[in-house]
């Protein structure tokens, strides 16, 4: 049986480099986006291990005020909305939209799982035009823990009735891929700009390797 596809959505389906010309303009510093998102990540999964939960947007401003100070920079209130609204508007990568078609047409069954929190108003995917090839999307707010903890992935085949070894996550970090497998799912790692896989002698390789969505669905038909 073909497994659940369960794609995780910050970079893997929406385009985050289209957030670094706000970070151009406060930091004046091509890399300070993936400096920020690298520190989220990280004080997102310190949280997890310490037993405390904020919603990832607000951990999201609150490291953009921590890298500001570290860097000796004023960020405004302005500031900080106008990097929730690009957050929301990130377009979905190019690959993905034809991949998602392909897959559905195929007839896999396809969800997401987010470290974002659910929004009262339109999705980011629901702005990108792609929320709808999935038949349900679930956020780690559900469980108050952020990825990789096998509760993330857990509440996504609990709610589906499956095993988790029945899902397939498919993410562009290392870390989630990881996190998945150590859950018991199957994985697979698409090889976005700025990411790469980690190998050491006994970790698990991600069951399919793929360039983008598209080389996915290719190699899943």
């Amino acid at each position: 049986m073909a497994p659940i596809l369960v794609f995780d959505v910050n970079e893997t389906l929406l385009d985050l480099s289209t957030l670094e010309p706000f970070f151009v303009r406060c930091f004046g510093d091509q890399n300070a986006m993936r400096d920020w998102f690298a520190e989220l990540i990280l004080y997102a999964q310190t949280m997890t291990l310490s037993r405390r939960y904020w919603p990832f947007n607000e951990l999201a401003l609150a490291t953009l005020r921590m890298r500001a100070e570290i860097s000796g920079i004023a960020i405004t209130q302005a500031d900080e909305q106008a990097l929730a609204e690009a957050i929301r508007s990130m377009p979905a990568c190019p690959d993905v939209m034809p991949g998602l078609e392909r897959l559905k047409a195929a007839g896999f069954r396809l969800v997401t799982l987010t470290n974002s929190p659910p929004s009262a108003s339109s999705t980011a995917l629901e702005h990108a035009g792609i929320a709808d090839y999935f038949e349900a999307h679930y956020s780690v707010d559900s469980v108050a823990q952020f990825k990789p903890a096998e509760a993330c992935y857990a509440q996504v085949a609990s709610a589906l009735n499956v095993a988790t070894r029945d899902l397939c996550l498919v993410a562009c970090h290392g870390w989630d891929t990881i996190g998945a497998q150590a859950a018991g799912c199957q994985a697979a790692f698409i090889r976005r700009h700025g990411n790469a896989e980690i190998r050491l002698n006994g970790l698990p390789r991600p069951d399919v390797i793929a360039a983008d969505i598209a080389q996915l669905a290719d190699q899943l038909i």
